[in-house]
């Protein structure tokens, strides 16, 4: 899919009977500098295809953005060093690349808001609409496994290493933006068998 026609594509109608092993997912993480919307800057963005019950690692994205800000603090997490070496493609440059492999794939992220609003953010920046892809949160599939019962305490928040240790789902590449897609992308794949084990699930389904 061009870039020009990134948004003329028709909103995607799901058919009620459309499996969850047919659709194609993006699933996405990015690392930031911070968590201010407005001021801090996407410094990489990881995202992996997700189709057929299959994680494609060979089918990949990891793009790390030229950029000018820079946080000590968020550093120590992720890893990403300014002076690292390595060449870096433009902010309009990187979202080019990422839209194009996006395609009208259905984004899968762990507390998604937040990653589809930086991108968003940086869309805006370059004068570019935002996305209009469907997105799918592991936070909120993952609470719609949990029994309910006044004997079990749910948690408001669930963190993407909450998931890997309830699904024991290796942390190595944790805090990286493709380590953390990967760790969700298995997250949602063990959610679905998870839902599975109640009734039977369609695409549709997960968005309710």
């Amino acid at each position: 899919m061009s870039l020009f026609n990134f948004w003329k594509k028709e909103e995607t109608l799901f058919d009620e009977n459309i499996t969850i092993e047919e659709t194609r997912f993006v699933v996405l993480d990015t690392e930031t500098t911070g968590f201010d919307y407005e001021n801090d800057r996407i410094l990489c963005i990881g995202a992996l295809a997700l189709q057929n019950g299959t994680i494609a690692i060979q089918n990949s994205f990891e793009v790390y953005l030229q950029q000018d800000h820079y946080d000590k603090s968020t550093a120590q997490i992720h890893g990403i060093l300014r002076d690292f070496v390595l060449k870096r493609p433009t902010e309009m440059e990187a979202l080019e690349q990422f839209l194009v492999f996006l395609g009208d794939s259905i984004i899968i992220a762990h507390h998604t808001i937040f990653d589809v609003t930086m991108i968003n953010k940086a869309l805006e920046r370059n004068n570019l609409p935002q996305l209009t892809n469907k997105t799918l949160d592991t936070a909120y599939l993952y609470k719609r496994t949990l029994i309910k019962s006044h004997l079990f305490e749910r948690k408001d928040h669930y963190t993407l290493d909450d998931l890997a240790d309830k699904f024991d789902i290796s942390k190595k590449d944790r805090h990286t933006a493709l380590g953390d897609a990967y760790i969700t992308a298995i997250a949602f794949l063990k959610i679905v068998k998870k839902l599975r084990e109640k009734k039977e699930i369609n695409l549709n389904d997960l968005f309710k």
